[in-house]
């Protein structure tokens, strides 16, 4: 019996495509010289989709896939799969939660402390010499006790919560809805930022999400405040970012996502006060493994006639 055919959008590692072998006749769109050749050749044999939040799936490929039953994205966010166009053609779709939320909560609270206190220019200040030739590193400033502002009290804002209270920073956040947890709320991204000394973005993407976080946010934002994202780079009015980190009205920013990604704007580099990361949040081995496998699993139930670990649509 031949085994149901599996497009693989975005490159998976080695371990997962193992894995997946074994119950798939895998085609690797990623690694595809002629992609559309490869999207004719399996019109009618392949039967799911494995993708990632930031790549998705539009119509286009569905209607190349017209067998296709279920998009299984790698990752907690989905919001570059047109999930409209999958429910009007009967296809499902699936994504990876839970099993990131730790990973990115303690990435968040990283990029907090490596921004505040400066520690990728501190780790050159010792490595090019300047701790002997220059004396002591200039004062950074604390996080412990700080205000902190969670835009989007999710899962992975909740986590990103309950690390902070370690550090006994109070907590604010803004969201649709009041929740029930003792944080203070506001209801938009603006009226929460005049309130914080960190203001942290944690909503998930999509069009719902698209300029939350917006310029009359970030202008809000107290003159010495920090900025740090770990969501998706369209939550937020870049343009807007950049030019408080250009006036350095925020003084400090960890980021992990950006508009345009890997292409991102040239301009962020510049920066001294910014500490950068790949949208790597979730990149551990760990938790890359745990993706993987609750990723196939959602597979296997849609082959097998098993209801999904966890659908979304």
């Amino acid at each position: 019996m031949s085994k149901p055919g599996l497009l693989v959008v975005g490159e998976l590692p080695a371990w997962d495509l193992e894995a997946l072998t074994e119950r798939f006749d895998l085609h690797l769109y990623y690694a595809a010289e002629d992609k559309a050749a490869m999207l004719a050749r399996g019109r009618d044999t392949i039967r799911a989709i494995s993708t990632k939040g930031e790549i998705g799936a539009d119509a286009a490929l569905m209607d190349a896939l017209p067998k296709v039953e279920l998009i299984a994205c790698y990752g907690v966010g989905y919001d570059a799969i047109d999930v409209a166009a999958a429910k009007a053609r009967g296809i499902r779709v699936t994504n990876t939660p839970d099993v990131l939320t730790e990973e990115v909560a303690d990435m968040a609270i990283g990029l907090l402390l490596a921004a505040a206190r400066r520690m990728p220019a501190a780790d050159a200040w010792v490595r090019d010499g300047s701790w002997t030739a220059k004396g002591s590193f200039p004062l950074t400033t604390r996080v412990w006790g700080k205000r902190l502002g969670i835009v989007g009290l999710g899962r992975i804002g909740s986590a990103i919560a309950r690390r902070a209270e370690a550090f006994r920073m109070p907590i604010g956040y803004s969201a649709r809805q009041r929740k029930d947890v003792p944080y203070d709320w506001y209801p938009t991204p603006a009226a929460l930022a005049p309130h914080v000394d960190v203001l942290m973005v944690s909503a998930a993407g999509g069009a719902a999400t698209k300029g939350l976080v917006d310029k009359a946010a970030i202008d809000a934002l107290k003159p010495g405040a920090i900025f740090c994202n770990v969501s998706r780079g369209t939550v937020v009015d870049e343009a807007a970012l950049l030019a408080a980190l250009r006036d350095r009205r925020i003084a400090a920013a960890g980021l992990d996502v950006f508009l345009n990604e890997p292409a991102i704007d040239p301009e962020f580099a510049t920066f001294d006060h910014v500490v950068l990361q790949p949208h790597a949040a979730s990149g551990t081995v760990e938790t890359r493994k745990d993706m993987g496998r609750l990723m196939r699993e959602n597979l296997e139930a849609q082959m097998d006639g098993r209801p999904l670990p966890t659908p979304v649509a």
